[in-house]
């Protein structure tokens, strides 16, 4: 089955006209109370320390604001001290909890038309993402992210989302299913090798998005619970309680896209204009009406993902400069002097590493 491209960015219906939507169905979210619980933590602290009302993980229709839902596992990560937290819930996670999206991909006659469903309806059910089912390299990649660049801490988000798409493969071919490779935007954690131990493949960080990149092998196999007319159902369900998928700010786009391309080095703003479907003085006189400019906000993005990475001390500073698109360590030690008035080295309380 040839692949089909997606990127759903439009609106349908009046939610979407809500300028900055990005909400999240709660069925994302099944489970992990009982797994915070597990992991020694406070599941109702933890709900509450980023906003997220408890009740509303009874109720996988519920919709939850995105920043808050990807705030709530990166501090069930912390509270609970599991900084896999993410990486491993996402390999529990098994298709028939996920609410709507799940039973889509479920009811899809073939696997290729389960990962198409996926590429197409995820960002109905999680608004301002971005998910596309493409070749690579003569490979297949699923790939997967977050559109609103205000987000700026979402490792496990990342990591639980590649293991809830794994899953549906493994629904179809089995348990022992493995990808070629998987991608992740987030630099290498501590403990990286975990990640190839869960998913048996080898696997990339630093990427402009996350993927799991595999062959068209088996792309024809049968799903076991497949049927057309649920399939049709849940669609339009999807579709319908969702309303469209999502509307973050310019200014949050104009973020989630330099921020993709920041470890390919310099980031053109006719790139990122290209990206929105805006030519560049378009782009460049919406931001003015923010009071920015491009290279402002690219001086934003670098700083505040800048100081999320000084916060992870097993990156080396060369690392972390590569990751913010400097081509020498000089210049981001100048940046961030600039930023903080103090070197990366003290702002960290190490040594230059």
């Amino acid at each position: 089955m040839a692949p089909r491209r997606s990127n759903l960015e439009h609106d349908s219906g009046p939610p979407c006209a809500i300028h900055g939507q990005r909400n999240i169905l709660a069925a994302a979210a099944a489970g992990i109370a009982d797994f915070i619980s597990a992991n020694g933590g406070d599941a109702e602290t933890v709900c509450h320390e980023v906003g997220v009302d408890p009740a509303c993980l009874d109720d996988p229709l519920a919709a939850m604001d995105l920043g808050a839902f990807v705030a709530l596992y990166e501090q069930a990560a912390a509270s609970t001290g599991c900084d896999n937290f993410g990486l491993i819930f996402g390999q529990k996670f098994r298709p028939e909890s996920l609410g709507l999206i799940g039973g889509i991909a479920l009811a899809a006659p073939t696997l290729g038309a389960a990962v198409a469903s996926l590429a197409e309806l995820f960002p109905f059910h999680q608004q301002a993402t971005e998910t596309r089912f493409a070749t690579e390299g003569g490979l297949l990649t699923l790939e997967y992210r977050i559109l609103d660049g205000s987000i700026v801490e979402r490792r496990q988000d990342a990591e639980l989302t590649m293991g809830m798409f794994a899953n549906v493969f493994r629904t179809a071919l089995g348990v022992d299913w493995a990808p070629e490779q998987v991608f992740f935007e987030h630099p290498c954690p501590a403990d990286g090798h975990v990640h190839r131990d869960l998913f048996h493949a080898e696997i990339c960080f630093g990427q402009r998005t996350n993927a799991l990149v595999f062959r068209d092998h088996d792309l024809d196999r049968r799903m076991p619970q497949g049927d057309i007319a649920r399939l049709d159902r849940l669609r339009r369900e999807l579709i319908a309680l969702a309303g469209g998928t999502g509307a973050p700010t310019l200014l949050d786009r104009v973020k989630g896209e330099v921020r993709s391309r920041l470890s390919d080095g310099t980031v053109h703003v006719d790139a990122v204009a290209d990206a929105l479907g805006l030519a560049r003085w378009t782009l460049q006189r919406r931001l003015s009406e923010y009071g920015l400019s491009f290279s402002q906000v690219l001086d934003t993005v670098r700083r505040d993902l800048a100081l999320l990475y000084l916060r992870q001390p097993h990156i080396p500073l060369s690392d972390i400069a590569f990751h913010l698109g400097y081509s020498e360590q000089s210049a981001f030690t100048r940046a961030h002097v600039r930023w903080f008035g103090v070197p990366p080295r003290a702002q960290r309380g190490g040594p230059d590493r």
